[in-house]
């Protein structure tokens, strides 16, 4: 993109990476193919060895995948981006791209589930040792660096308790001692949150939530400032784990950007209305929102990031069975797993993302099995919160 001046968020995720596309196209086609054809054996050689930027095998790199990548490092203030099949490819990849045997990586008390396990249970099998420690005491985190530790992996926010972590101390406490930052970046979007600007090494995100924003794709991506090493987790760990995202999926996550700051603007909106009105219920025990200003990572949040995004969680009076009455009790909010999407969805991380968390250990990592959480849509706010005015009466008549 041809630049007069240093664009907008709103302008780079409409524009950035874009040029002519065949017979005047306004939106980008897709190359919805597998192979790649060479003029000669030494227009191969050329771009086998890097001396061209052309294409082999979409395995390895395709001009949808290449605009969607180049839009991500943008979006992220980043010098290079990897297109993933899903965010647990993406995560894993980084992870494995940074760690080897008899290395230690600290991870933050609370994790969505996949992550928890693959630090926890995958790692480990690998010679690869997990320190789980609350990254928020930056002097718990101190501690427990010793040789072994290469990278430090965190949410912020976290899932599902909206957890906020202060990247910049995290950074800060680790520089000089060879450890890399690893920060997922989902629940905020680079609309309100840019890790690396704040000292990260790689941003990672589940591309299937906000970035997409309409349920219709699974994909990741990781993003850094280090270019050689994005070549490095694109050619020796994405390719040949084989976590290669489709062309056309790829095209759907250059649709979604487009509208991503729309979005997020109307997802924060709504989020601030529902976490006030469950704050103000009397059946509600305690909301989980960073945009209140008695959530305990209000101040850091607020210094780190733009906005406070879309996700709400909360506990009700009663426990768990009462939780389970009044999330069946919903008819607008839809129960799925998934977040980020324009429909408003809900569940019990207990129960459904988080379940391979050991119950009997959930408040250690910083959640109830009663909790909540809500990924707040962009529905007319009237009607999610009637919604949810219906399913606090049904389960207290």
């Amino acid at each position: 993109m041809e630049k007069y001046k240093d664009y907008g968020f709103d302008t780079k995720a409409i524009h950035e990476g874009s040029k002519s596309n065949p017979d005047n196209a306004l939106n980008p086609p897709i190359f919805q193919t597998s192979t790649f054809t060479f003029d000669s054996l030494e227009h191969a050689e050329d771009v086998m060895s890097f001396k061209s930027s052309d294409y082999v095998y979409t395995r390895g790199n395709n001009p949808t995948l290449r605009l969607f990548e180049n839009k991500m490092a943008a979006l992220e203030e980043g010098e290079g981006a990897v297109a993933f099949s899903s965010g647990m490819a993406a995560i894993s990849s980084v992870l494995f791209s940074l760690l080897k045997p008899n290395d230690s990586v600290i991870v933050h008390r609370t994790l969505y589930g996949s992550t928890f396990s693959v630090a926890n249970t995958l790692l480990p099998k690998y010679g690869i040792k997990c320190k789980t420690v609350d990254m928020r005491n930056i002097d718990e985190l101190k501690n427990s660096i010793d040789e072994s530790v290469k990278v430090v992996y965190f949410e912020t926010p976290c899932n599902p308790n909206l957890e906020i972590i202060d990247i910049k101390e995290v950074c800060d406490a680790v520089r000089g001692k060879n450890i890399k930052v690893v920060v997922d970046n989902t629940f905020a979007s680079p609309y309100f949150q840019r890790p690396l600007t704040l000292g990260a090494d790689v941003v990672v995100h589940s591309a299937t939530k906000y970035i997409c924003g309409h349920g219709d794709v699974v994909a990741g991506v990781a993003v850094s400032k280090d270019i050689d090493y994005i070549n490095r987790l694109k050619f020796d760990y994405m390719c040949e784990f084989g976590g290669a995202l489709s062309p056309f999926n790829a095209w759907l996550l250059i649709r979604g950007l487009k509208t991503l700051g729309v979005r997020m603007r109307e997802h924060e909106k709504n989020a601030i209305e529902i976490a006030k009105f469950l704050r103000e219920h009397k059946y509600v025990k305690k909301v989980y929102y960073p945009g209140l200003e008695d959530f305990e990572g209000h101040i850091i949040a607020k210094k780190q990031m733009k906005g406070f995004s879309g996700m709400v969680s909360f506990e009700i009076e009663g426990g768990l069975d009462r939780a389970k009455k009044f999330v069946n009790s919903l008819k607008l909010i839809k129960i799925a797993v998934s977040l980020g999407d324009c429909e408003s969805l809900i569940e019990i991380p207990s129960l459904i993302t988080h379940r391979g968390y050991p119950e009997e250990k959930l408040l250690d990592f910083g959640f109830s099995k009663d909790l909540i959480r809500i990924s707040a849509g962009l529905e007319d706010i009237d009607d999610i919160i009637y919604d949810l005015q219906q399913a606090f009466k049904l389960i207290n008549d």
